[in-house]
């Protein structure tokens, strides 16, 4: 594939989020992801000085990047990104090296525990290509947090909400370009994410 086309984005306003974690929910029904192990979920972070401490949710999830680390790492290829721009994970493929896990900035992947390959958010690729509708997290959302769609069309929400929001991305640093946008993430939140790494 001579260019790729980066067709989708996530806009996260955490300014709406209550944890009620049905993302997380919807997320592993979807995908049938097993007990011990999350594709996407949400992270508390606390925020503030004793005893003044109050906790943030967080939704989590892989940051879709344009500049994806761990595409480059992958010793068979078997991370890539898609036609849409969406970086997938071919099962067939996967050796299970860990190699893309240890590249990811942000602790999106996991090993499969029985398939032994890895696995992460890949925005429900399979309902995408179906034209089956906006991924499981999405759907499930009772409180508007997640906003998906095609950011270079006008029309769209997200690309409305983009315009009219002052937004974010974590870690933007590391050259990995996240196509995963944040409403309401402070600094002191940001630095934070890191702490615990990926969700159980």
């Amino acid at each position: 594939m001579s260019e790729t086309n980066y067709k989708y984005a996530m806009l996260v306003d955490l300014t709406r989020c209550v944890a009620c974690r049905s993302c997380s929910v919807a997320c592993k029904s979807e995908n049938d992801v097993p007990s011990g192990v999350v594709r996407t979920w949400v992270k508390e972070i606390e925020k503030g000085s004793y005893p003044l401490v109050k906790r943030h949710p967080m939704p989590m999830l892989c940051n879709q990047c344009e500049n994806a680390a761990c595409t480059r790492v992958c010793p068979v290829k078997a991370t890539y990104h898609n036609e849409e721009g969406i970086v997938v994970i071919d099962p067939h493929r996967c050796i299970g090296c860990g190699y893309c896990m240890a590249a990811c900035p942000y602790a999106m992947r996991f090993i499969h525990p029985t398939r032994r390959v890895a696995e992460k958010c890949d925005w429900c690729w399979p309902r995408l290509r179906e034209d089956q509708g906006p991924p499981a997290c999405v759907r499930a959302c009772p409180g508007g947090v997640l906003t998906f769609g095609d950011p270079s069309d006008p029309n769209s929400e997200i690309a409305k909400k983009l315009l009219t929001s002052k937004t974010t991305v974590l870690k933007p640093e590391t050259g990995n370009r996240p196509r995963v946008y944040y409403i309401g993430l402070d600094d002191e939140a940001a630095r934070k994410v890191d702490a615990g790494g990926h969700g159980g």
